[in-house]
């Protein structure tokens, strides 16, 4: 497995892969919640990310916001 500094590391199932023209979005599911990436359909290919498929959702960010209604 690669390495990364990012600590927040969330394995997941992928549940959809959706292409748009350059950029793609990634549903991946968690304990039953869904985490949205945007990543590039380049990504996507190399990573050969697939519906089914074991995958990480890492979050590198200097702030997260939580909202509740």
């Amino acid at each position: 497995m690669m390495k990364l500094s990012a600590r927040n590391q969330i394995k997941g199932t992928i549940k959809s892969v959706t292409k748009g023209q350059t950029t793609a979005h990634v549903q991946i599911e968690v304990n039953g919640a869904i985490i949205t990436a945007s990543i590039t359909n380049e990504a996507v290919d190399e990573l050969q990310l697939v519906p089914g498929k074991a995958a990480y959702a890492v979050i590198k960010a200097s702030d997260v916001m939580v909202a509740v209604d």
